[in-house]
């Protein structure tokens, strides 16, 4: 019999809710680093500190636990700019039901605050294993990269790039403002990809309060000088 000044056991499904968690965000490390095939389910399971039975009960098998990982790396990315996305969209929805535009002002305005969002979180460690993951089904896609594509990748840059064609007054949908939203989303994407190049260029061990802010007003620049070109050509 229990005794009642004993703490009460974790339910079951909170356990199962757990383990499930931990091998999540373990996976996304270990595929990362080692790829899928290198990575064993001995490794996985040790990782994340949980039985080796866990991954066939869980998610099926490495491949299940594998598209799962990616799926959860899509989610994780997606809450940082929820709030913002919504609001975006929100603003977007709105417009279109009065057949309006949306001001180049307010679409700098909202674009400034994706990439000072994106930035800052692509400097944290916690981006470290998503850029390692995400890397590797970059330079060899499975159905993993269409999970997140699909879910996080496309929408953000379509997205932006409804922002960036109406900065410059063009077509989202024209293949001049696909590729200048592509090179766009690249010059941010630099800052996770080629981050020990970044940190040795600007002579920095770590990005705390200062450095963000620094970042923060780059994000900024790097919006305001959207369209610049023509001033020189007009």
């Amino acid at each position: 019999m229990m005794k009642n000044n004993e703490p009460n056991p974790q339910p079951r499904a909170d356990r199962g809710d757990a383990t499930r968690e931990k091998l999540l965000n373990a996976s996304i490390d270990v595929f990362g680093r080692y790829g899928f095939d290198g990575a064993t389910t001995r490794t996985l399971a040790d990782k994340a500190g949980v039985n080796l039975q866990a991954i066939p009960y869980y998610f099926g098998g490495k491949e299940g636990l594998y598209i799962a990982a990616a799926e959860h790396l899509a989610s994780i990315i997606g809450g940082h700019v929820a709030d913002l996305r919504t609001a975006i969209l929100t603003r977007f929805a709105e417009l279109d039901a009065r057949a309006e535009e949306m001001s180049p002002v307010e679409a700098r305005a909202f674009l400034t605050q994706m990439v000072q969002r994106m930035i800052v979180l692509f400097v944290s460690e916690q981006s470290e294993s998503w850029a390692r993951f995400i890397i590797r089904e970059q330079m060899e896609p499975t159905e993993a990269f269409r999970r997140i594509y699909g879910s996080i990748m496309r929408p953000m840059i379509e997205m932006a790039r409804r922002l960036i064609g109406t900065i410059l007054g063009d077509d989202p949908a024209s293949e001049h403002i696909r590729l200048r939203t592509l090179s766009f989303v690249g010059s941010i994407l630099v800052f996770r990809m080629a981050h020990a190049a970044v940190y040795a260029q600007l002579e920095w061990e770590t990005a705390g309060p200062n450095e963000l802010e620094v970042l923060r007003h780059h994000a900024a620049e790097l919006v305001a000088v959207l369209g610049a070109e023509r001033n020189y050509t007009s």
